[in-house]
């Protein structure tokens, strides 16, 4: 008898250990992983810390913003955050996945930002405190969400180095160039169109007056201004990156050539027309009407690198 009933529990062991096994595996499945945990810091802390900030950055950002509205050079800041808030609004969907890594190293960042800071306003350089404030969203950025994030947006937040004005020591030793460059280029193309020409540096001596070449006619606030367009231009409109840096690249002798196109005009004008005519209105509206030209240049070049490259990929 206890020889049969042992025999029975034998037999209902494997059953059972088959039962629990699979109620293992099935509640093994079914629980989820536990959450990932991610750092945040304090709400109250990224508060406190964005009023310093503002505090300290008030005086820089606002004549920034005068800067642009006064100086015809940098009119085109106004447009640089605006795309680098577009750019981060159109990938928020992406931005959003990332996970949060809070990092401390932050604060080295910000550390870093307030001595650059303070050397530029010490120092009375206004580029080194107005980078500062670059230094101090990445600083933020990092400190609040991550280098994961940061990397994300790297390209909006170096974007925003168009907004600041060039040092005026860099500044000059790029405009002086650029006019002889422009009168060099009037002075060898005018006389194939009949008008003749003597040069000084900078000044183009035509029979009925002398042109100079000044400092607002150098080309660098076209130059500055394509080159902004044309990186908004290729980062809407192309979605290669190697096209992307060549029209970038290529904004530079655009707005060269272009400006060279516009001291030709004008020399036109002043020996076939009247050299009062030349000046004024016409003069600021050849102007715009050059950089119009540009931007049809730079158009024609992207179709011409995109008709390049399909070719080179179907040869491929």
């Amino acid at each position: 008898m206890r020889h049969a009933r042992s025999s029975t529990i034998l037999a209902n062991i494997p059953l059972t250990t088959c039962v629990l096994s699979h109620a293992v595996q099935t509640a093994h499945l079914t629980v989820e992983p536990p959450p990932v945990s991610q750092s945040r810091v304090p709400l109250w802390q990224i508060v406190v810390l964005l009023g310093v900030l503002a505090w300290l950055y008030a005086p820089v950002l606002t004549h920034l913003v005068g800067q642009w509205s006064h100086d015809p050079n940098y009119s085109h800041g106004f447009f640089v955050p605006a795309f680098s808030f577009f750019v981060i609004w159109s990938e928020r969907d992406r931005l959003r996945k990332l996970p949060l890594e809070a990092s401390w190293s932050g604060l080295l960042v910000l550390a870093f930002a307030l001595i650059v800071l303070t050397a530029g306003v010490l120092g009375a350089e206004l580029f080194l405190s107005r980078f500062s404030f670059l230094l101090a969203i990445a600083g933020l950025v990092v400190l609040i969400y991550g280098w994961n994030h940061f990397r994300a947006v790297f390209f909006p937040w170096a974007f925003l180095l168009f907004m600041i004005p060039i040092p005026a020591i860099v500044f000059n030793q790029i405009t002086f160039p650029l006019q002889l460059l422009a009168s060099r280029a009037a002075a060898h193309t005018l006389p194939w169109l009949g008008v003749p020409v003597l040069r000084e540096g900078n000044i183009i001596q035509l029979p009925a007056m002398a042109l100079e070449v000044a400092e607002a006619c150098s080309g660098i606030r076209s130059l500055m201004s394509l080159t902004t367009l044309a990186i908004i231009y290729g980062y809407l409109l192309e979605t290669r990156t190697p096209i992307r840096v060549l029209l970038a690249l290529a904004s530079v002798p655009i707005a060269v050539i272009a400006n060279s196109l516009r001291i030709i005009g004008t020399g036109l004008l002043v020996q076939y027309w009247d050299p009062d005519k030349a000046q004024g209105f016409f003069h600021t509206f050849s102007g715009w009407l050059i950089f119009v030209v540009s931007l049809v240049l730079l158009f024609l070049l992207h179709r011409a690198l995109q008709v390049f490259w399909n070719k080179g990929g179907a040869r491929a």
